[in-house]
């Protein structure tokens, strides 16, 4: 790592100069605490050592115009690695998150471990061959759809990815390059990218995922928060109902299994089934199978049983989210996935619920909203958790 053997300070203010999006020297010294002079010296030494260089002029306050500072564009690259239940995104990045090259393919995660990381680590050495990236890789950020025990890099009992459970993802991934590989939930690396584009300007807030599961990142006071053994955010399996379907974890009435994406799904074929919407119903004779989009297209069609299947399950969702809420009191509740794209009607139910029931207080500022950035959030957390955990990180790969 280039960084290796830097001083605490000097990772300090490289990570600063990461996620400061080009701020001066007298911006990061406010930032990080220390004085001008302490930053000034500590900057000049980064500059000579090729890991900071100075992009350009900022607009003055008043007097000589500052230089913006940045992590060395020649730095190295980072992996990020998005792989969701049905999906798989890879791509190698900049030290400013800019895309160097990218690749999307559908998957599968309950194939297991072996298929799925094989496919991962082939489809990664063949961008790094692509792109000229061998030697360059600084590290490597991995997301998965699963609770992760970040200390260790491996997910346990994750209720949608059978075989997986204690499979060390950090050390299946180690061969493919002498960099650090670190993985985390799919949720909270969309929660970093958050974070990351919108430059800390929000310090509390959530971020939700409502797809094949539901579940959260929570970034607090300006970090991501994982809790004790880095389950904080697993919302899907809060109850709503404890008389309702029993959900993969083996629980009853989870919100996940009432109201993620197969949940509206089966919805949608019993009112298919049942005569209720003669729209599904032709969906349904025609592909022979209905998934959560085709409730979507049935509700923006007009129909009133696909309208109530939506408002149903967003309504439970907001059941979910007024207790954490309640508890966190963020700013924001941003809410991404693919369940998100059934539109308004879907964050309206969200919405009256949570204002159902909350007090005045928690929900005074608080602004439930679609998920910015949508596409490449969890590539860039992914890039974002490379960057900020190798720049922590005192390991020395050979």
């Amino acid at each position: 790592m280039p960084w290796n053997n830097l001083s605490r300070r000097k990772r300090q203010v490289l990570e600063g100069a990461f996620w400061s999006h080009g701020s001066s020297r007298q911006g990061l010294a406010t930032s990080l605490g220390f004085s001008r002079s302490k930053a000034n010296g500590l900057v000049s030494e980064l500059v000579e050592q090729g890991l900071i260089e100075e992009s350009g002029h900022r607009p003055s306050t008043g007097g000589r115009r500052p230089e913006a500072l940045r992590l060395h564009r020649d730095l190295g690259l980072v992996a990020g690695v998005d792989l969701g239940a049905t999906s798989l995104d890879i791509a190698l990045l900049k030290p400013d998150m800019s895309v160097v090259g990218r690749h999307a393919e559908a998957a599968d995660v309950r194939e297991g471990p072996a298929v799925v990381l094989s496919r991962v680590r082939a489809c990664l050495k063949e961008l790094m061959r692509q792109h000229r990236a061998e030697g360059r890789l600084l590290a490597i950020g991995m997301g998965v759809p699963g609770p992760v025990n970040f200390g260790i890099g491996q997910l346990v009992a994750p209720p949608l990815m059978p075989g997986w459970d204690s499979f060390s993802i950090r050390d299946y991934m180690r061969d493919i390059a002498p960099a650090p590989c670190y993985v985390d939930n799919d949720v909270n690396l969309m929660a970093l990218g958050v974070l990351w584009r919108q430059r800390r300007q929000h310090r509390n807030f959530l971020v939700v995922k409502v797809g094949t599961g539901i579940g959260c990142g929570v970034i607090c006071n300006g970090e991501l928060y994982r809790g004790q053994t880095g389950s904080a955010g697993d919302i899907g399996h809060i109850c709503v109902d404890e008389n309702g379907p029993q959900c993969t974890c083996g629980s009853r009435g989870c919100v996940e299994a009432m109201a993620a994406a197969p949940a509206i799904a089966r919805m949608g074929t019993e009112a298919a089934t049942s005569g209720e919407s003669p729209f599904l119903a032709d969906w349904l004779s025609r592909n022979g199978t209905l998934t959560a989009e085709a409730v979507g297209a049935a509700s923006r069609a007009g129909d009133a049983a696909a309208d109530r299947i939506i408002a149903r399950a967003g309504g439970l969702i907001g059941q979910m989210l007024a207790s954490v809420v309640n508890f966190f009191n963020p700013s924001h509740v941003f809410i991404g996935g693919g369940v998100a794209s059934l539109g308004p009607l879907f964050f309206a139910a969200i919405r009256q619920r949570v204002h159902q029931r909350s007090p005045a207080l928690s929900i005074r500022h608080l602004e439930i909203a679609s998920l910015p950035f949508v596409g490449d959030t969890g590539l860039i957390g992914a890039g974002v958790l490379a960057v900020r955990e190798a720049l922590r990180d005192g390991e020395v790969y050979p």
